[in-house]
């Protein structure tokens, strides 16, 4: 069996970090809901099987979408998806348990369920000997219904606590007929069966009624003290996106408040990890890769970072941060990364004019920026990546225009100094509205209108020479944003690309607009996308994922979004006197 050869040969070439546990009772697999390579790179998918495959009471294994060589053969029934190290029917667990960073990924949940034989909707597996399935990471966090019917029990926040608590309760309900009842009482937990949405003659949710104990209300769990609980690479694989890199985790959340970025909400209050943790995983870590890459929202304002790279660079490693804000880079991170070896560092202003920049509470000025990158390149590093998006609230033409002129005078400072420079690459992003963001209830932009603005942009910056643009495509941004905002009907429209063999931007787009197209010709069976795309929900909207509190007040977020109207910034998060939000 060619598939199962190709699962064997990876595993001989995976390395271990830590002494892997004999295994109970208790049957668990891992599914990340995407390929090998990518899965592999993702520390949160590494960190939750650890925590299953450490705990004695747990046989662990773990699972993955197929590559794409491999899908059509399992597609066509030839094959069922068994399980990565033991070759297992997926449907032989205890526990199926989905790791999702990622909302796209929800479309594959569906494809390896069923690849592997087992009916996607929880109703058709009621009273059947099937696995629990079950769902976590930061995908859930945030909003899990368009998946609610096809998960059993999720998961909501950090792991590390919630999991050893949940396989605790499981153990000690196994085999009685209320199991899934006392499973719910684990703080976190999240049984979609026992919620039922109400929606208005408009297609607003207008109520959801709840049949379980308690308020209903779930709270969403969180690692107080990272300290406590070290996350970096635990397996290492060439074959990862990142398989030069050994991972380190420095820090949860960000405290700058960009109001598009759910990571700066989702996660609250910040959290970093103590800077001799840090240098001592990196220590760690150079005995088996020469790269640190260090994982976070925002690296440059992590604590120590600049002791950090110099640690690493004196001991011959390089240390590749995952972003860094302009205005927070030091001369001696950037003398510290130069050091190391780096080519290459990344900078996110996200808008190119001041103005936007204070619609998204950036607090980054032109000058800052400037300054950052002629601070990188006199340091020796050859190449600057800038992270922009498009198609934000309250953006203009003249907004976009300014992205060039940044970029323009990124250049015309390194000539005048005679500074070497390499290249430079504009990587563009349409805006996504996230749950839990003062943005949540803003629409995302007509792809027409993108495209129109990535054409404006990139004749201006043709002008320039030796930049790159890298425009993500507004038909993938349109599906994320469909996944991040929907309600439980979305399901429907998973599992319509799902039996229609949809896989990348193109085929998911060309079905999308079929729906649309039906929807507004009277079709009823599906909704419409443009409902949860291109719609701005009311302000006294209920929306789909209220009933997970993540201790961010509403209001809050609205009077954020009301700054944002009014060009008004805010000052970066206080963990130690400030109560607003009402996430500390």
């Amino acid at each position: 069996m060619y598939p199962r050869k190709r699962a064997l040969e990876r595993i001989a070439r995976e390395k271990f970090l830590y002494a892997r546990s004999q295994g109970g009772d208790i049957s668990v697999c891992v599914i990340y809901p995407n390929a090998y390579r990518l899965a592999m790179a993702n520390l949160g998918f590494q960190a939750v099987f650890h925590i299953f495959e450490s705990d004695p009471r747990v046989a662990a294994d773990r699972a993955f979408l197929p590559d794409p060589d491999e899908r059509e053969h399992f597609r066509s029934g030839a094959e069922r998806v068994v399980s990565f190290e033991r070759g297992r029917p997926l449907s032989d667990f205890d526990i199926l348990a989905f790791s999702i960073s990622f909302e796209t990924d929800y479309l594959n949940v569906l494809s390896v369920l069923k690849m592997a034989g087992i009916p996607a909707r929880r109703r058709d597996r009621a009273g059947r000997n099937f696995p629990l399935i079950i769902a976590g990471g930061s995908a859930v966090f945030l909003n899990p219904e368009p998946i609610a019917d096809f998960i059993d029990i999720f998961l909501i926040g950090e792991g590390e606590e919630m999991v050893p608590e949940f396989l605790e309760c499981y153990q000690t309900t196994r085999g009685a007929p209320d199991q899934i009842r006392e499973l719910a009482s684990v703080e976190g937990a999240y049984v979609p069966e026992y919620y039922a949405p109400v929606y208005d003659e408009t297609g607003r949710l207008a109520a959801v009624t709840y049949s379980g104990s308690g308020s209903g209300q779930v709270n969403r769990r969180l690692i107080r003290d990272l300290n406590r609980f070290p996350t970096s690479s635990l397996i290492l694989t060439e074959e990862s996106v990142f398989g030069d890199m050994f991972l380190v985790e420095a820090s949860r959340g960000c405290q700058w408040g960009c109001r598009f970025c759910a990571a700066g909400f989702m996660y609250r209050p910040i959290r970093y990890r103590k800077p001799e943790n840090l240098i001592a995983e990196a220590e760690r870590g150079l005995g088996e890769r020469g790269v640190i890459g260090l994982v976070g929202a925002e690296m440059a304002s992590v604590p120590g970072v600049a002791a950090i790279a110099s640690a690493v660079a004196d001991r011959g490693g390089r240390l590749s941060p995952s972003s860094l804000k302009a205005d927070c880079i030091s001369p001696a991170l950037a003398s510290a990364l130069a050091r190391g070896g780096n080519q290459t560092v990344t900078v996110a202003p996200e808008a190119g004019s001041e103005r936007m920049r204070k619609v998204i509470n950036k607090n980054l000025t032109e000058a800052e920026i400037l300054q950052a990158a002629e601070m990188m390149l006199g340091e020796g590093v050859a190449n600057l990546k800038f992270y922009f998006m498009l198609g934000l609230p309250e953006e203009r033409d003249e907004d976009v225009v300014a992205i060039a002129e940044l970029v323009a005078k990124v250049l015309e400072r390194a000539r005048a100094r005679r500074t070497r420079i390499g290249s430079v690459t504009v990587s563009l992003n349409p805006f996504v509205p996230k749950p839990w963001t003062p943005f949540q209830w803003d629409a995302m932009r007509d792809a027409r209108e993108i495209k129109r603005k990535v054409a404006l942009l990139r004749t201006r910056l043709l002008k320039l020479g030796q930049v790159e643009l890298d425009a993500e495509s507004p038909r993938e941004a349109y599906f994320q944003t469909l996944v991040s905002r929907g309600d439980r009907r979305v399901a429907g429209i998973l599992e319509r690309l799902e039996a229609s063999g949809c896989e990348g931007a193109g085929a998911i787009w060309h079905e999308l607009v079929k729906i649309h197209r039906e929807a507004e010709a009277g079709a009823d069976d599906l909704p419409d996308p443009d409902f949860y795309v291109t719609r701005s929900y009311d302000a006294d909207e209920l929306l789909p994922w209220d009933f997970i509190d993540h201790h961010i007040h509403k209001w809050f977020l609205l009077a954020e979004r009301k700054k944002a109207h009014f060009e008004h910034q805010s000052p970066p998060c206080d963990v130690v006197r400030c109560t607003v939000c009402g996430a500390c």
